[in-house]
């Protein structure tokens, strides 16, 4: 994959997130996971996660600019869906 941004998210729960966003689409994409890492295979692209202890660190990785752009705004989408309490800052990079 040619393209990747990399988003750092402050948060507590970052393992829960990441737990919520496997799980969420598991039923869809490929998925691997445990409470520490995990990532989500679509068809135009793959998220990695690593959860820390004050931070959820999501990769983006596309073929393409465009895939690119669709992959991160999934992913930032249903993570601010899940973390609705919290005033989580996405920042791609």
């Amino acid at each position: 994959m040619n393209d990747t941004e990399t988003a750092s998210i402050k948060t507590a729960k970052a393992s829960k997130y990441l737990q919520q966003l496997c799980k969420h689409f598991g039923h869809k994409a490929k998925v691997e996971f445990n409470p520490q890492r995990g990532w989500i295979e679509f068809a135009f692209g793959r998220a990695d996660m690593t959860a820390k202890p004050d931070a959820l660190t999501i990769t983006a990785a596309a073929y393409n600019a465009d895939d690119l752009e669709k992959l991160k705004k999934v992913m930032s989408s249903h993570l601010e869906r899940f973390a609705f309490r919290e005033d989580v800052l996405i920042s791609w990079r």
